[in-house]
């Protein structure tokens, strides 16, 4: 573990020198990152007067944010993303504000920054703290064909938001501690949401499925919601993208996993403004009164698609699409102020389905969210997207037969 917390600094800083070799200017990542680290001193999200929270928002951020510091090799940014975990991780691995029992997946995201510490640093809390959220896992509700409750008080309910929130950290998890068993697993969460979400005349997938039916929200012959919600179809772009890095080259399920990759992909291509290159808040209703251009699912979506390609898993024509998605993001949503700091406009501030008062999925419901500005959520969704299309252009990777 010493050896490859050497190698990973050793990486970092010749990259650092490579690019000040260059005298290249900073990045539109590096300037969010410092917008990051101006508004939000202590952790990503922190609000003055509301008690800290371990929360699935500070993970994107943070992710977005490594992505800055393996790129630059500016120790600046790993001591950030150290100090907004350190806050609540204990010396023995128990995490403040977190609860097993509330077997909620969002609370698993920030498992991705604990691996990260803990390959980086060796300090065992985090590994303690990732096993914890591992454990959750173990023993998450699930629907009777396997797939994982989103939260326990949404009882028999799948959302796309959820392989994002688990799936990654699953696979990275396994990974790390061999567990090769569990990529079956991990496999079977999207193979599930793809059967019960994705509809088949637009490619896209519902936000939600109820196996219960018993969701004022769900179709009482499907259980699909009613509609295609941006931010959710990116959460699930992008944890197809991210768990590859993990799965293992020879599976037998990793096809498939690049197969619903390249079937989301076609409908987010489809479905991208022609004149714009971004995607609406209701993703397939771009000409409806009220719909608008969404920053986050933009952002995540250029991220999978520009990923996607540059990792071989998508044809090399998709990088159009992301190269015209990211001059859309920068014209309509990126604000630089004098002093320089950017920042990201209408990003919707949450979206969600139950609950009370009760979201029911509508069109009309999406719509009536707060749209703001520097969200964490579209904030670390930039980062990504910025870092993956700040990447030096390389011929994408041939896809591996082996």
């Amino acid at each position: 573990m010493k050896l490859l917390c050497k190698l990973i600094f050793i990486s970092v800083l010749l990259t650092a020198f490579l690019i000040t070799a260059k005298g290249q200017s900073r990045t539109l990542s590096e300037k969010m990152a410092s917008t990051v680290m101006t508004l939000w001193q202590d952790y990503p999200g922190a609000e003055s007067g509301r008690p800290a929270r371990w929360s699935y928002e500070q993970a994107v951020v943070l992710k977005g944010m490594e992505r800055v510091w393996r790129a630059t090799g500016d120790e600046n940014y790993f001591t950030y993303i150290q100090r907004s975990i350190d806050q609540f991780v204990n010396d023995d691995g128990t995490i403040k504000t977190y609860r097993l029992d509330d077997y909620n997946l969002d609370n698993i995201l920030n498992g991705r920054v604990l691996l990260l510490l803990y390959k980086v640093t060796a300090k065992e809390k985090y590994l303690k703290a990732a096993k914890l959220l591992r454990d959750q896992l173990k023993t998450q509700p699930r629907t009777s064909d396997g797939g994982f409750w989103h939260k326990k008080i949404y009882p028999y309910q799948m959302w796309l938001d959820g392989l994002y929130m688990a799936e990654p950290f699953y696979a990275e998890y396994a990974q790390t501690l061999h567990e090769d068993a569990d990529f079956y697993d991990i496999a079977k969460q999207f193979a599930l949401m793809d059967l019960h979400a994705r509809d088949r005349n637009t490619g896209l997938l519902y936000h939600g499925w109820d196996e219960s039916r018993q969701q004022r929200w769900a179709n009482p012959r499907t259980g699909q919601s009613p509609n295609f919600w941006g931010r959710a179809v990116g959460w699930y772009g992008m944890a197809l993208v991210d768990v590859l890095d993990y799965f293992p080259k020879k599976h037998p399920q990793r096809e498939l996993l690049i197969a619903k990759l390249r079937d989301t992909a076609a409908a987010m291509a489809k479905y991208q403004d022609a004149k714009s290159g971004l995607w609406y808040e209701v993703i397939d209703k771009g000409s409806a009164a009220g719909n608008y251009f969404e920053a986050s699912a933009s952002c995540m979506f250029v991220y999978a698609l520009a990923k996607g390609v540059r990792r071989g898993y998508l044809p090399a024509s998709y990088l159009k699409a992301a190269e015209k998605g990211f001059r859309g993001i920068i014209n309509q949503f990126i604000e630089t102020q004098p002093n320089g700091q950017v920042n990201l406009k209408s990003t919707v501030s949450v979206g969600g389905l139950g609950g009370n008062p009760y979201r029911d999925g509508s069109y009309r419901y999406y719509l009536s969210e707060r749209v703001v500005t520097n969200d964490p959520k579209g904030v670390g969704a930039f980062l990504l997207a910025s870092g993956e299309m700040e990447t030096p252009a390389a011929k994408p990777a041939a896809r591996s037969r082996r």
